[in-house]
């Protein structure tokens, strides 16, 4: 995980590529019934949540680190 607060974090750019695939499989689901692709836009949402407690926690662990 990257720590510089200059650079983007890995976590976050992993969130914006996973939010670019669930725009992609939710279309596919919603706009052409493919059932398969709602499992998929699941699975995304599921990892999506993953990475939003990462940031969670990697934005406190840099709070707490400036305090220091």
């Amino acid at each position: 995980m990257t720590t510089s607060t200059t650079s983007t974090p890995t976590w976050l750019t992993s969130l914006k590529e996973q939010v670019s695939q669930l725009e992609a499989e939710a279309g596919k689901f919603y706009e052409k019934g493919n059932k398969s692709a709602g499992t998929r836009t699941r699975k995304v949402l599921q990892d999506i949540k993953a990475l939003c407690q990462e940031g969670r926690t990697h934005v406190q662990g840099a709070k707490v680190d400036t305090k220091a």
